[in-house]
């Protein structure tokens, strides 16, 4: 048998080991386990006593038969068969061993085939065991098939009690580890000695290793550390010593291509056979055929295996894979995004190991420029085709922001590129670049000097104070040259070996920047500052600089000429002057000079950062309002970074970020395997550590006072909207405790200190008081005395604003619980009207005041009458009568003339406000002039006693309006009142009656009936009351004010005060809102004061108020929607933005209808104003999710846009039908639209309506076949039309899409016949075109002919 036993044959024969033919083969299915053992045991003693018995043909027959059968074997018999062929293998190896080192060479070939036939047993082994792994192992389980049995019990049966036999006693698992370190074992022999001919060497290397390649192919072995590294010294040894690096080649490629888990062990393996076996050839081939392979597109599995190989390799042994990059580099142009992403990351590896490296051998200027190629490499895939691969490339710029090398010339390059991806379309580039942003900020190497912070105006002053010193050092060291044109030959000398060669080091120096770039260092200034490039400056730095190396060069050359000219002439005194000293100052001064221009380009440099984070502040102001949470959530940190930074932008972005305290995904989620904030939580945890969180190190007293002022500091310069957002967030965090009553201690200090404070810090404090107060009505409770004395005190009289922002506060007394809908039940607070607090409010409101602040304090004391009054309609009433007395009194006054009255105006007012007002809650009030001394015209010497002051009037109409509308609420609240009481009454009567049987049970449902018509009488006596009583009835005093509105809005001839006209037309508009009597009767009025008044803010307040009416009344504005969408092509941005925001409102709520106007909000789309144009893009979204708005007014929306005189230009129609057909999203509807707009081409002959049509056609989709059969069956309507060149050219775009469909019934051939009628119409219609024209013409011939015949007779 050993003779006759060939390795290569023997497997050969085993790729199919269930045919292997064994000489003497037993039928161990047949057997019994003890039949089994009996056999086993012989070849057992055998090899014991012997391990040269393997090669004897019975034993290995009976070994060959059970690894045949091993399915069949117990599992205690399969230990002892495993045991019996390693034990025999290992005294083989030990036996070897020794003769290897003291036989000659024939007694070591005696050793060869017991080694051959232990490999291949043990390679049999572990292909056959492999197959029937337990349930419970990690590896998969493969069914045994088992010969049945007679008797009960069936094969079953004994199939389960085996396999939990086997579960038991059994684990491959196990014996894999043991096995692997025999072939270690095996592999550290010298077999040159024992087989001389390398196939068969290379035949029994192959066997031998075969099972750890087999062992890899498992992923759950391979997560088994020793295992893996078992596995690892096996292909390590092999290739080491024993030539199998070809074959471990092929092995490997072939695991990264089918095994997607081998990528990193794969790579690991050949950094161990690098690293601790020094062989790096085996790495540098498989480099070399992954370089040499082509990737395509559609090639998904193999290129990502290859690429996390090459990543992982180039990790863990740089220095190889760096040697092969000329070679890897061809994947960057690969069609295979994973290719390229593997590029990526190897040239980040790269960088990293060439910058941190500490070779001594290699040559720093050879480095540099390799570090530059690479940086240059990376920074042009910033502009690859795949979102994936730019983003890959800002993730390894981000990581390599973190070197302890930092490379100035390289940041500003990324820092570029960086802001540029900010206006990528996928927004996973943007937010990792604008993390690259945020790590290029907190790594930025300008903090050696300065302490690293990057406001904008510092570093400028520095700047231009290192200019100066420069200038004025450059003058000095040209004074001492000048001064030393006098000297003899040897002080000549001296200077050229002091002041030129410091010169010439210089312009050297600065000429090899261009080549290489110096890395600088953490503590050395020079070096960091020389690596800065010329093209990094601002250009007046450049300037300058080419000044100063322009006037060394001229000083230089000017001293030579005046040292020839005067050398003949040279005076003693002259030669004494010169000494030691002044050649030691010119170098002196030289050396500082340079120092100087190091300086100078450092600060240029950080000048020319700062001012690209800046203009990247701009475009992520707009992504805080991203779609995408985890942009946000990168914008958000951006503003927190620049804050601690100082940029000059930070402040305005943390402002915007307020608003983001509405957002309503408040949970945390998973993106890319990593758990992010809630935008809120995150936005609460930016605003703590900016301006809540104590910092170290500091007293508690002060940490309250700082908190305090920050709070305060908060209001400063807020707009309307940003102190909305503000008291929610404040809110929030008073609901959850985060504001320490020390802190709320200190607001009202600060609100009642008698110090004399800034206006703007007593106000801020009693804005965060009232918005804290919105959580915890508490804050105010207790101290509504302070409220009165300060806020509506003289304190307050003195600041309306002050005063304004305490009635706000004064409000959170009555709670801020929401009303439940349906719900009777009411927890606001009612306090008697002989309370202080009204009184004090009526102070306010009647306080004589020629301010325009006062119309805004006005309406929070009227909301805080009716917030908190049980019966604010007698305050309002004895408010109405003074102001109507102090209006409409008698006056005697003289007029003063034009000369007084400018007198009077350089006199301030007491009353007045400082010229920069906060917003204030009206629209109309905050864009008032100052303050109106009159609207009589004429220049009689006295007033006339039936004329009144115009500024008291608009007082007067001020309150009035107002009031209307609040008792319009405060009838609600009446009403609802009233249900409750009466509910309660009712409820305690039906308790007290009992309800113990069926007839009470009867009588219950009646009485419900009954109180539900009870319920509806309230109702309708409420309504009349508003209807009828309100502005009509007898005894109603807001009745004598309407007739006064219509007359003053009727006759702006006559009221020519801006003033009054605005306060007369928002009052107006709110009795409008009160009855539809009065509604119908004057609501002309409003529109034609929309259409005529020249005042933009009275235009403004009318669009707003028309959305008031349409919610009371939705009729009478819906009968003259029109009207009101003519404010969209209005003039002014303010009216047409708000005429937007109400028509949005008014649609999406469907109060009013829409018909065929939706065309003109289309053409918002196109808006100049990028404001207007995204209000029109979210209404459009919004409208979409109501079913088939959209759809339902393509068509009138395609005509108004189309023709008419509300048509747009034809580029304009295409971008705003390309955005709305974006909402087409439904097959049915695509394909009705087909049909209709092929419709459309019999009723027009206009060719630009042709165009439109078509173009609108090519914008569906074509997924269906109905669709392009309704397309075809539309031809005999456009046929026609096609020889107008833009309407063939959009067939034949709709022609590409349908043929582009992937759907299984496409119809390929009735595409291809409509190919050609459309061609075949096109050719007629050019023709008929053709012969229209000529028989144009010839009519045209004929009717000249005429004409000259006719006059020649």
């Amino acid at each position: 048998m050993a003779s006759e036993f060939d390795l290569q044959e023997e497997l050969q024969a085993l790729q199919d080991s269930g045919n292997y033919s064994i000489g003497h083969e037993h039928d161990i299915r047949s057997m019994q386990p003890g039949e089994m053992d009996a056999l086993l045991q012989q070849a057992v003693r055998a090899i014991a006593e012997s391990f040269e018995a393997v090669t004897s043909p019975d034993m290995f027959d009976i070994l060959c038969s059970f690894l045949k059968c091993v399915d069949a074997v117990p599992g205690i018999l399969m230990n002892k068969l495993l045991d019996v062929i390693m034990s025999g293998f290992a005294a083989e190896v030990d036996a070897a061993a020794h003769d290897i080192d003291h036989e000659d060479q024939q007694t070591c070939a005696a050793h060869k085939v017991p080694m051959e036939m232990y490999a291949f047993l043990l390679n049999w082994s572990a292909r056959s065991v492999e197959k029937v792994n337990v349930p419970d192992e990690d590896a998969p389980a493969a069914t045994a098939p088992a010969k049945s049995r007679k008797g009960r019990g069936g094969k079953a049966t004994q199939s389960r009690v085996a396999s939990k036999n086997k579960a038991a006693e059994w684990s491959w698992k196990d014996q894999i580890v043991p096995i692997l370190t025999l072939i270690a074992k095996v592999l550290k022999l010298k077999t040159s000695k024992i087989w001389t001919v390398s196939g068969e060497k290379d035949t029994f290397i192959g066997c031998l290793t075969a099972p750890a390649y087999h062992v890899t192919e498992n992923e759950q072995y391979m997560k088994s550390q020793p295992i893996k590294l078992g596995v690892y010294k096996v292909i390590c040894l092999a290739v080491k010593h024993h030539g199998h690096g070809p074959a471990a080649q092929t092995a490997i490629m072939q695991s990264l291509q089918y095994y997607e888990h081998l990528s990193e062990p794969m790579a690991e393996c050949l950094n161990v056979l690098l690293k601790e076996f020094d062989h790096a050839q085996l790495g540098e081939e498989i480099l070399r055929e992954i370089a040499a392979k082509s990737f395509n597109a559609q090639d998904t599995k193999g290129p990502r295996n290859f690429s996390r190989f090459l990543t992982q390799f180039a990790e863990w042994a740089p220095r190889a894979v760096l040697k092969q990059i000329s070679l890897l580099l061809s994947h960057l142009d690969s069609e295979s995004y994973p290719m390229r992403m593997a590029i990526v990351e190897i040239i980040g590896c790269l960088i990293r190991e060439l910058a941190c490296s500490e070779d001594l051998t290699s040559d720093a200027h050879q480095t540099q420029k390799q570090l530059n190629g690479l940086y240059d490499l990376l920074l042009e895939r910033t502009l690859d085709l795949s979102s994936y691969v730019r983003s890959k490339v800002f993730t390894v710029l981000s990581r390599l922001c973190d070197l302890p090398v930092k490379f100035p010339k390289q940041r500003l390059a990324i820092t570029r590129a960086a802001v540029s991806a900010l206006e990528d379309k996928v927004a996973g580039v943007r937010r990792n670049a604008i993390s690259l942003i945020v790590k290029l900020m907190v790594t930025h190497p300008y903090g050696l000097m300065h302490g690293g912070l990057l406001g904008m105006e510092e570093w400028e002053v520095r700047y231009r104070e290192v200019v100066k010193e420069l200038q004025k050092t450059e003058k000095v060291l040209d004074d001492t040259l000048s001064g030393n044109t006098g000297e003899a030959d040897g002080d000549e000398a001296a200077e050229s070996s002091t002041a030129r060669p410091v010169k010439k080091r210089s312009r050297r120096r600065n000429k090899n920047a261009e080549d290489s770039m110096d890395v600088d260092e953490e503590g050395d200034d020079s070096d960091e500052v020389d690596s800065i490039m010329d093209e990094d400056e601002p250009e007046s730095s450049r300037a300058e600089e080419g000044g100063d190396d322009g006037s060394d060069r001229q000083v230089d050359g000017e001293s030579t000429q005046q040292t020839s000219k005067k050398s003949g002439s040279k005076s003693e005194l002259a030669m004494a002057a010169l000494t030691d000293e002044q050649a030691a100052l010119a170098a002196l001064e030289s050396n500082q000079l340079l120092h100087l221009r190091l300086r100078k380009r450092y600060y240029a440099e950080a000048l020319n950062f700062i001012r690209q984070v800046e203009e990247a502040a701009q475009m992520v102001f707009q992504l805080l309002g991203s779609t995408h949470k985890a942009e946000v959530l990168e914008a958000m940190e951006f503003f927190r970074v620049a804050h601690e930074y100082q940029l000059d932008s930070a402040e305005i972005g943390i402002k915007k970020m307020l608003h983001l305290i509405w957002s309503k995904d408040n949970s945390s989620m998973s993106e890319d395997g990593k758990e992010l904030k809630g935008v809120r939580s995150r936005l609460l945890e930016c605003y703590r550590s900016l301006y809540f969180d104590p910092l170290p190190d500091m007293e508690p007293k002060q940490q309250v006072n700082r908190i305090a002022k920050n709070m305060i500091e908060l209001t400063y310069d807020a707009t309307l909207a940003e102190l909305t957002s503000l008291e929610e967030m404040m809110r929030y965090m008073m609901d959850d405790d985060q504001i320490h009553s020390d802190v709320v201690t200190k607001l009202w200090q600060v609100y009642s200190s008698e110090r004399p404070l800034p206006k703007q810090q007593r106000r801020g404090a009693m804005i965060i008081i009232g918005m804290l107060a919105l959580a915890r009505r508490s804050v105010v409770q207790d101290r509504v005395d302070v409220l009165l004395k300060i806020g509506l005190g003289p304190v307050g009289k003195a600041d309306l604003i002050l005063a304004k922002y305490t009635c706000v506060a004064l409000q959170r007394l009555n709670g801020s619980a929401k009303k439940v809908k349906g719900s009777l039940l009411d927890k606001s607070v009612r306090l008697d009207m002989d309370s202080p607090v009204f009184r004090k409010l009526q102070e306010a409101i009647e306080h004589p005041c020629r301010s325009r602040e006062w119309f805004a304090l006005a309406e929070q004391a009227i909301n805080t009458v009716y917030a908190l009054g049980d019966q604010p309609e007698v305050l309002s009433n004895t408010l109405i009568k003074n102001l109507s007395r102090r209006a409409f009194r008698r006056r005697e006054k003289p007029v003063p003339s034009a000369a007084e009255e400018q007198a009077l105006s350089a006199v301030p007012d007491e009353d007045a406000m400082d010229e920069d007002p906060p917003p204030s809650a009206q629209a109309l009030i905050s864009t008032m002039p100052g303050s109106t001394q009159g609207a009589l015209t004429g220049d009689t010497a006295k007033k006339s006693d039936d004329t009144g002051d115009a500024f008291e009037l608009s007082q007067l109409l001020f309150v009035v309006g107002h009031v209307a509308v609040k008792h319009i609420v405060y009838l609600e609240l009446v009403e609802r009142e009233w249900k409750r009481q009466k509910q309660e009454k009712e409820l305690a009567e039906k308790l007290a009656r009992g309800t113990g049987n069926d007839a009470a049970s009867k009588d219950g449902e009646e009485l419900d009936q009954v109180a539900g018509n009870a319920e509806d009488e309230i109702g309708d006596r409420i309504a009349a009351v508003r209807e009828t009583e309100l502005l009509y009835g007898p005894d109603s005093l807001l009745a004598l004010y309407g007739p006064l509105l219509v007359r003053i809005c009727g006759r702006p001839d006559q009221f020519k005060n801006t003033t009054l006209r605005a306060v007369a037309t928002l009052s107006f508009s709110k009795f409008l809102c009160v009855s539809s009597q009065f509604c119908d009767a004057n609501h002309h009025l409003l529109f034609r004061i929309l259409e005529t008044s020249r005042d933009p803010n009275i235009r403004s307040n009318i669009a707003i108020a028309l959305g008031d009416v349409a919610v009371s009344f939705s009729t009478i504005v819906d009968e003259n929607s029109d009207e009101l969408y003519r404010g969209l092509s209005d003039k002014d941005l303010v009216v047409k933005k708000n005429t937007l925001m109400v028509l949005t409102h008014l649609i999406l709520n469907g109060m009013i209808k829409v018909k065929g106007q939706l065309g003109e909000m289309a053409k918002c789309l196109e808006d100049e104003e990028p404001r207007i144009a995204d209000l029109a893009k979210l209404f459009f979204t919004d409208l979409s999710t109501k079913d088939n708005a959209i759809y339902n007014n393509l068509p009138d929306v395609i005509s108004h846009l189309s023709v008419g005189e509300h048509a747009m230009d034809e580029e304009g129609f295409q971008r705003t039908m390309r955005y709305i057909f974006t909402f087409i999203e439904k097959e049915k509807q695509a394909e009705n639209i087909v049909e209709k707009l092929c419709q459309r081409f019999r009723l027009t002959d206009d060719t630009r309506q042709w165009r439109d049509i078509a173009f609108c056609l090519s914008l569906l989709p074509f997924k269906s076949e109905r669709s392009v059969k309704k397309l075809i069956e539309g031809l005999p309507f456009y046929r026609d039309k096609l020889h107008e060149e833009g309407v063939y050219a959009r067939f034949q775009e709709i022609l590409v899409k349908a043929r582009s469909n992937k759907a299984a019934n496409k119809p390929d051939s009735e595409l291809n016949e409509f190919e050609s009628a459309l061609d075949e119409s096109r050719r007629q219609g050019e023709e008929d075109q053709a012969f229209e024209k000529r028989v144009e013409g010839k009519k045209a011939a004929a009717k000249k002919r005429a004409t000259r015949r006719s006059s020649y007779y």
